[in-house]
């Protein structure tokens, strides 16, 4: 018995990048077993794929322009007999582990001491733990993602042109579910530019450096045929060329600056607008990438730290060029948009994961006491990333089964979160804005909103437009949903 120990202690030992798999899968469970509503994107992929299944994937095709995810779990659901919301969870949780798995591995192969420490990281930070109980086209780019980069330091040590070819799949299976994928071929090329100064490694430089060619042709010929022959909308594409474009780029960032310029009280300050914006952007971004770090930003406090986060580019530079080109991705997103969530900042917290478990890994040599305080509040941040003790969306639920007991489906009816169409069986549909709704309710025959019901001001439109509240659901924090007509 006592040999037996021994051996699953020591097989535990040498194993992170197993046990952070399958620690990650138990993470997702326990996000999972506590959703009660699902968020409004899964809402929205698991409404199209259901009727995709059903009707073809020509459905898919016209409610989403980029419906990879969509095709893949209503496949899932057809041809398996799994269902929807299962299969999702279970593609979610698959493609995390994975990821955790990779990233721990990439950490391993460099810089074995560290592996444990980086299973710590991955599967604590918030950037993206905090998304387990979700269901995103976010895990799949992740996955796939990091499998590019893992296939990368794999051809880095062992060459060769199948290694190599590798590579190129996993991107295109990222771009599927976000096209910024796209970023790792010039990241890969950035990587081995320096290779092309050294004699040693000209040669294999030039073998990426020629399947980059090659792969940008194929992907060019890719998408001509996904438009052509799948009937793929060209507006995700026209969207993702417009944001790239550098001529609409300055004219976003020239408007932006001229309205904040304009708002100024003195000259000179109108003059630093841009410079105002392009910081005050750059420096937003980089205060939620600190904030999702979580427990690990506390390292950013020692300035130790800050000398050896060139070691760190060093040892994986790959991630360092990848992290930088999505951080360049996100300022021209912010400046298109103008607005950022932390969804989409989250793929650079991931890319800095080795980064940080090497850089955790030297503060723990350095400070072996103070590290155990580190860990402590890392693990209990893990659990917090899975377990929610805020109340549940159940009123949604409930709203959505008294309207598919009580109301014709042909009714006109106004739904301030589209969750209570889904849970009513009627799909994902689109509404306007509710100040809209409001302005003129005689356009729908009911109304779903979310107000507490005593308002002064509801009840005096209540009584404008001679409509009263039908029907009242709220959960144990007394979030409501209100059921409005005649």
């Amino acid at each position: 018995m006592q040999k037996t120990k021994s051996f699953l202690l020591e097989w535990i030992i040498q194993s992170p990048v197993l046990v952070t798999f399958f620690s990650s899968l138990v993470l997702s469970l326990i996000a999972v077993a506590g959703v009660v509503t699902v968020g409004k994107d899964a809402a929205f992929y698991l409404d199209i794929a259901q009727q995709t299944s059903e009707h073809g994937i020509a459905v898919a095709q016209a409610q989403f322009n980029w419906p990879w995810f969509i095709l893949l779990l209503a496949g899932t659901h057809k041809y398996l007999g799994v269902p929807l919301e299962l299969a999702a969870y279970l593609w979610c949780a698959v493609f995390m582990a994975g990821t955790c798995a990779l990233l721990v591995d990439n950490v391993r192969c460099r810089v074995p001491a560290a592996a444990w420490w980086a299973s710590l990281v991955v599967l604590a930070m918030p950037a993206f733990n905090e998304f387990r109980g979700d269901i995103l086209r976010e895990f799949g780019f992740w996955f796939f993602s990091v499998l590019t980069l893992w296939f990368s330091l794999r051809w880095q040590v062992a060459g060769g042109w199948w290694r190599a070819l590798s590579l190129f799949p996993a991107i295109l299976c990222a771009a599927l579910f976000r096209l910024e994928a796209l970023l790792l071929l010039p990241a890969l090329a950035l990587w081995q530019l320096p290779s092309l100064l050294c004699k040693e490694r000209r040669v294999r430089a030039a073998q990426l450096y020629t399947l980059l060619i090659l792969l940008a042709g194929v992907a060019g010929l890719g998408l001509l045929l996904l438009v052509e022959v799948f009937a793929l909308p060209v507006s995700r594409l026209v969207y993702y060329a417009n944001l790239l474009n550098p001529s609409h780029l300055f004219q976003s960032f020239s408007a932006f600056a001229e309205q904040l310029g304009d708002s100024m009280t003195y000259k000179y300050s109108r003059d630093d607008a841009g410079t105002i914006i392009f910081f005050g952007m750059l420096a937003t971004l980089l205060i939620k990438f600190g904030t999702l770090l979580g427990p690990f930003a506390l390292l950013l406090l020692d300035r130790v730290t800050w000398k050896q986060l060139f070691l760190s580019a060093r040892h994986f530079p790959l991630f360092a060029w990848a992290a930088l080109l999505y951080l360049l991705v996100l300022m021209v997103f912010f400046i298109q948009e103008q607005f950022t969530i932390s969804r989409y900042g989250s793929f650079l917290n991931l890319l800095v994961v080795p980064h940080v478990a090497l850089l955790l890994y030297l503060f723990a040599q350095r400070h072996p006491r103070l590290v155990k305080g580190l860990a402590v509040v890392a693990l209990l941040v893990m659990l917090a990333n899975v377990v929610s003790l805020g109340a549940k969306k159940t009123h949604y639920i409930e709203a959505g089964q008294w309207l598919s007991q009580n109301v014709a489906s042909d009714s006109s009816i106004y739904y301030d979160d589209p969750r209570i169409a889904y849970y009513a069986e009627r799909g994902y549909p689109t509404s306007p804005p509710l100040e809209r709704a409001l302005a003129d309710p005689a356009a729908f025959r009911y109304l779903l909103i979310e107000a507490d019901g005593d308002e002064p001001w509801l009840l005096e439109w209540l009584q404008q437009h001679e409509l009263r509240v039908l029907a009242r659901f709220a959960n144990r924090k007394d979030d409501a949903v209100l059921v409005i007509g005649n």
